[in-house]
C-alpha cells in the first residue's frame, strides 16, 4: 500500500505540474479515434459541455506552439527521476528491487501518451481563456520573443526547480539550527534519541 501511495501522489503531483507550466508542451494532432481530416475532435466526457471546434483547433495551434508535448516528456523524465529513489526506499531491500523498478518505469513509460494529458488540458484552457484571449496568446508565440520564452523554459525551470530546492533545504537547516539553540532541551532529546545506549 506504501508503494501504491508514493505512486499515485507522485503521479498527481506530475499531473498536476504538467497542467499548470502546459505552455512549454506539445500537443499530438491525432486524438484516439479521430479523423485527422475532419479536424481536431472535441475532448468533452459524457456530461461535460462540448468544446466549440474552431476554439478547441485553436488551443491546439496554441499548445503546439509552446511545445506542450516536449514539456510532458521533459516533466515525466524529470518525475522519474524523483519518484525512483522514493520507491526504491519504500520497498523492502533485496536483490528483486532494481528489476521490479525498471519494469514498472519501462510499463509505465509504454502506456505514457503526451496526448492523453494534452486532451486533458484542452477543456482546461476552454475553462480559463475565452477564445479572443487564445488568439492572443497565439499571436504573441508566433513572435520571435514568443519562441524564445518557449525554447528557454524548459532551462529556467529546471534552473528555477533546482534553485529552489536549495533554497528551501537551507531553510530548513536554519529553521532547525534556531529551534535547536532556543530549546535546548529538545536538543538534548534528539541527541538521546540518536543514542539510546549512550556510554
Amino acid at each position: 500500500m506504501k508503494l501504491c501511495h508514493v505512486v499515485l501522489v507522485s503521479l498527481l503531483a506530475c499531473s498536476l505540474s504538467a497542467q499548470s507550466q502546459s505552455g512549454s508542451q506539445s500537443p499530438s494532432p491525432v486524438v484516439k479515434g479521430q479523423d485527422v481530416s475532419k479536424g481536431p475532435t472535441s475532448t468533452a466526457l459524457p456530461g461535460e459541455t462540448k468544446i466549440d471546434p474552431a476554439k478547441e483547433a485553436d488551443i491546439r495551434r496554441l499548445l503546439d506552439l509552446m511545445k506542450a508535448g516536449a514539456l510532458v516528456t521533459q516533466l515525466m523524465g524529470g518525475m522519474e527521476q524523483n519518484i525512483r529513489p522514493l520507491m526504491t526506499n519504500s520497498l523492502p531491500p533485496g536483490d528483486y528491487r532494481e528489476k521490479l523498478l525498471d519494469l514498472f518505469f519501462a510499463k509505465f513509460h509504454s502506456k505514457m501518451q503526451s496526448s492523453d494529458l494534452l486532451d486533458l488540458v484542452v477543456p482546461i484552457y476552454d475553462k480559463y481563456y475565452s477564445r479572443e484571449e487564445i488568439k492572443g496568446l497565439i499571436q504573441f508565440y508566433e513572435t520571435p520573443l514568443g519562441q524564445k520564452m518557449v525554447s528557454v523554459t524548459p532551462q529556467v525551470t529546471q534552473e528555477s526547480q533546482v534553485a529552489g530546492r536549495q533554497w528551501g533545504q537551507q531553510l530548513g537547516r536554519d529553521s532547525m539550527s534556531e529551534v535547536l539553540l532556543e530549546h535546548p532541551e529538545l536538543e538534548k532529546a534528539l541527541e538521546d534519541a540518536k543514542n539510546p545506549f549512550p556510554k
